[in-house]
């Protein structure tokens, strides 16, 4: 027995997973951050001080900041659900991004891989098939 799959359904059904996909890669960078900071070096710490907690309020939530205080550079990341500020100087920032990069190119990949699977599943006879006539 043939089963027709319109190619609309087709077309849909992948729209729908290539949607999905893209939308979980982006909340996948969101909570990868803090695992990033930590193995970057980044220390989190609690504001305990009235200054620190006034520069804790003064900082714009989950945005990497810099900040110099007595000649010395660090980079603050504020976590308010938290409660935490992640503080690093530059070699824990330099690290910070080294790591960033290598992620987001591991995730391109993926997708790409990902797109060519679904392009390649279209010629005539890919998998097996011939067409999309199951």
């Amino acid at each position: 027995m043939k089963t027709h799959i319109s190619t609309s359904v087709i077309v849909a059904f992948l729209s729908g997973c290539t949607l999905l996909g893209l939308t979980s890669c982006a909340e996948m960078e969101s909570h990868n951050t803090k695992s990033l900071l930590t193995a970057a070096g980044f220390r989190p710490r609690t504001p305990e001080t009235a200054v620190q907690k006034q520069v804790y309020a003064e900082l714009e939530s989950y945005k990497m900041e810099r900040a110099t205080y007595k000649g010395r550079t660090f980079y603050l990341y504020k976590d308010e659900k938290a409660g935490v500020a992640y503080v690093g100087h530059e070699p824990e920032y330099q690290r910070y991004t080294q790591l960033a990069i290598q992620q987001r190119m591991a995730q391109e990949y993926y997708m790409a891989v990902q797109m060519d699977r679904m392009h390649a599943s279209r010629w005539y006879g890919a998998y097996g098939y011939r067409g999309m006539y199951w």
